[in-house]
């Protein structure tokens, strides 16, 4: 097992190179960073030479004469933690994401919590209650959270309860602080919207995978024995089907982190790292893009590990020796 972990980290490594030297090949190649003829722009207003201004733009960004000059620039920099200047915020890469996260992380952390106790709680009692009225109920909520596409249902929120009834705010501000009233009401809606399709979308997959071992011949068997019905949802329905969730919680929550976080960050105005990347696309920020996209991967690579290891941990059976 240790063995196989150590080559799945190597092999983490391996995957997080081919994945940024693309980006970086693609963005070198894009036409004229918007973002950076901005900043030539303001140091010339400044005093500066254009030609001073164009060379302090390059050696921020560690540019060179050569893409292999600056691929290297940029990889040396990788590895050291100096991700380069961001054009766009005019502060260190780095800066910016360790200001930026926080605010994703705010809303994401309960949106995930929420889906994974909820969707898999209702999944469960769906199943050991199959084709009763609460089956029912839960499939058409389930299926009503699936069918509703995040940016028409994050609209509808703010028209009903921002304009109509005028009780939570219809964008984010930082006036509040964190741990405050202001800043819980203006992520209920956030919130909501990024765990409702999670929560369906969970409901689902636990009620399907349930119901192939509600029947299933040791659970009769464990019924048989006297155990409590909540021992036995438990230990022999739900931990077995556990197996196959683990796999969907892994991608289930990367997607409630980049693809809904891109959507509602900007819906919202929320100045997280969906918000940021968005914004450092539009401008060509090059550095700042690179560091957007590097994030996700590691959090995606790491993920499917934990998942591997998880597999072992919820059924002793599997082993990852003819692997090693």
């Amino acid at each position: 097992m240790k063995r196989y972990i150590a080559k799945r980290l190597a092999w983490t490594v391996v995957a997080t190179w081919i994945t940024v030297t693309i980006t970086f090949l693609l963005i070198d190649f894009s036409p004229i960073s918007a973002g950076g003829a901005t900043f030539v722009d303001q140091q010339v207003q400044s005093g500066m030479s254009v030609n001073e201004a164009k060379e302090l733009y390059q050696h921020q960004l560690g540019y060179g004469d050569t893409v292999w000059e600056r691929y290297a620039n940029f990889m040396i920099g990788l590895v050291t933690l100096d991700w380069g200047w961001s054009t766009l915020y005019n502060q260190p890469v780095i800066d910016v994401i360790t200001s930026s996260w926080i605010y994703s992380f705010q809303y994401v952390f309960p949106a995930t919590v929420l889906s994974v106790v909820l969707g898999f709680g209702i999944g469960l009692y769906s199943a050991t209650h199959q084709h009763t009225r609460e089956d029912y109920a839960a499939t058409l909520v389930a299926f009503t959270g699936i069918s509703l596409p995040n940016f028409w249902f994050a609209i509808m929120l703010i028209l009903l309860f921002s304009v109509q009834f005028d009780v939570l705010p219809s964008f984010y501000t930082t006036k509040h602080a964190l741990l405050s009233l202001g800043n819980v009401k203006q992520l209920l809606l956030p919130i909501v919207v990024l765990g409702t399709s999670a929560i369906a979308t969970e409901m689902r997959y636990a009620r399907a995978e349930s119901l192939e071992y509600v029947q299933a011949e040791f659970v009769k068997t464990a019924r048989a024995k006297g155990l409590s019905e909540g021992e036995v949802t438990l230990r022999h329905i739900f931990r077995p089907a556990m197996v196959p969730l683990i796999t969907i919680l892994v991608g289930d929550v990367l997607g409630l982190l980049f693809a809904g976080g891109y959507v509602l960050e900007v819906i919202f105005q929320i100045p997280g790292l969906g918000l940021v990347s968005y914004q450092a696309i539009i401008q060509q920020d090059t550095p700042l893009v690179l560091a957007t996209v590097l994030i996700p991967v590691l959090i995606a690579i790491l993920g499917n590990l934990i998942q591997d290891v998880c597999y072992t941990v919820l059924d002793p059976r599997i082993d990852f020796g003819d692997r090693e």
